[in-house]
């Protein structure tokens, strides 16, 4: 069995199992209502509100640097503007924020993912976005990866 973290008090983790089985049983039953929000696209909010800098570090494999990321239409300075636009479009919900942080409370593998970090400021479908990623656990993995490749890929500094 994997290792666990929480960033959960001690205290609170004795049902912590039943709390998460209940959760992913409420979640599989709401995901499955045909009355849930249509998806919110970036498409939806005018070009100028879709840019993003994006500032990596520590990747390694060329990937570090600050990039620039306009969507609609696509452009700047990062290596993949139209997957990076992609990978933002495909994580943005109405009513969820791409840009979240992992939830306080989340049960996280202990894992690490090595020291890379990158940080994303700008605007998203007129929202302000300042957002901090790294690759200390399970959860900021699974966080990052789910950017790529607006943040590089793990892994990318070993490829030439």
């Amino acid at each position: 069995m994997s290792q666990l973290t929480s960033r959960t008090p001690a205290a609170a983790r004795p049902g912590l199992r039943r709390l998460v089985a209940g959760v992913a049983a409420s979640v599989a039953a709401l995901t499955s209502l045909s009355t849930a929000p249509p998806a919110a696209h970036a498409q939806d909010a005018p070009a100028r509100e879709n840019r993003l800098t994006v500032t990596v570090r520590d990747a390694g494999g060329g990937a570090d640097g600050t990039y620039e990321v306009r969507c609609r239409p696509r452009g700047g300075s990062h290596p993949d503007p139209a997957g990076a636009c992609a990978a933002v479009e495909r994580n943005t919900r109405w009513g969820r924020d791409a840009f979240a942080p992992a939830p306080r409370d989340a049960v996280c593998t202990l894992q690490y993912g090595g020291p890379a970090t990158a940080r994303v400021t700008g605007t998203w479908a007129g929202r302000p976005v300042d957002a901090a990623y790294d690759r200390t656990d399970g959860c900021e993995i699974a966080r990052w990866d789910r950017l790529v490749p607006l943040l590089p890929e793990a892994g990318a500094a070993g490829r030439a």
